[in-house]
């Protein structure tokens, strides 16, 4: 049996299936290598190029009777760029979503892990403290309401049809393996922590800080970073838990549960790096929030998941490791091959 894949290419894909192949499970990866890389693929990993969306590809893959688990993160995921593109976040996140949640209920592909996002919550209210699973979800960009509005779907196609599933929602998510056998390509990177790294490095005139008058300590946004490994290891324990009967229908926060202000990963990774990071002030991009901070109880206490890497230095030394030993020439996409 196998763990069908979508997205594997893509950075969190690639850490993803790096725990999946190490706890000894089966996988095939989907993936159309739009935004991912062929280097990310795990060369024990089977590899279909193809969209989520294809009904009639899922149907093939899904009939051979091998796909006995989903875990999906294929998505778009730029907020700025939802705000812009609306139509491109609805198709690619929600839309194709449903199609692969359909072809699950008719395969009886019974467990489904679905990669959302903590931005499903909106603005909150600094008042608010950390965010738990019970906060009424109130979006404010395309791309938060795409994914809340997919969780919504996979709620009720799980529930007509007897399929287990658990929703993780993702804080800001960092780092790269500390193996360096996986970590984040794209050169268009918007993540602030590989942003970072790549000023730093010289390889960015500067960084742009966009907002410094929020309601925090320094005016800067401020986020809950996460760091992929960790986040990779969250997605097989809650394959683990449905699998065992412990999980049914659940929706988890990943995060550490401290928050970290643009200004503060700064001065990490300067720190980690022994140089300036180069950065200056730019206006509010639409669509980003001012400080949100993961209540992570309820992942802690409901599976056996435990971060490994929850500090932030360590994010910061394992994303600068990665970014030096990048070549100089740009990654080439996996559908860019000749």
């Amino acid at each position: 049996m196998a763990v069908l894949v979508t997205g594997g290419a893509g950075y969190i894909g690639s850490h993803v299936l790096l725990e999946l192949i190490a706890a000894g499970e089966g996988v095939v990866v989907l993936d159309d290598l739009s935004t991912g890389f062929i280097e990310n693929i795990p060369a024990a990993a089977p590899f279909i190029k193809g969209s989520v969306g294809d009904a009639a590809l899922l149907d093939e893959i899904m009939s051979r009777g091998e796909i006995d688990a989903v875990i999906h993160l294929a998505a778009s995921l730029i907020v700025p760029e939802s705000v812009a593109a609306p139509e491109k976040y609805w198709r690619n996140n929600t839309a194709n979503g449903r199609v692969l949640f359909d072809a699950c209920a008719r395969h009886r592909v019974r467990d489904i892990v679905f990669s959302s996002t903590a931005a499903v919550y909106g603005d909150v209210p600094s008042s608010a403290g950390r965010v738990s699973e019970d906060f009424v979800p109130n979006p404010v960009s395309p791309y938060g309401r795409s994914k809340l509005a997919s969780e919504w779907t996979l709620n009720d196609i799980a529930a007509a049809h007897g399929l287990r599933h658990v929703i993780l929602r993702y804080f800001n998510v960092a780092g790269a393996d500390p193996e360096m056998r996986a970590g984040p390509r794209a050169r268009d990177a918007t993540h602030l922590i590989k942003v970072a790294c790549e000023a730093a490095l010289g390889r960015r005139a500067a960084l742009q800080i966009f907002g410094t008058d929020y309601a925090t300590a320094d005016g800067t946004g401020v986020r809950d970073y996460i760091h992929v490994s960790d986040l990779a290891r969250a997605h097989v324990a809650a394959l683990r838990g449905m699998r065992s009967g412990a999980l049914v229908r659940e929706i988890f926060n990943c995060g550490y549960g401290r928050g970290y202000s643009v200004l503060e990963v700064i001065e990490a990774v300067a720190r980690a790096s022994g140089r300036p990071v180069p950065a200056e002030r730019a206006p509010r991009r639409a669509g980003d929030i001012g400080e949100i901070v993961a209540d992570n109880t309820a992942i802690l206490s409901r599976t056996d998941w435990r971060p490994e890497r929850a500090d932030l230095d360590a994010i910061v030394r394992d994303a600068l490791v990665w970014e030096e030993a990048l070549s100089s020439a740009p990654p080439r996409r996996a559908g860019d091959r000749s």
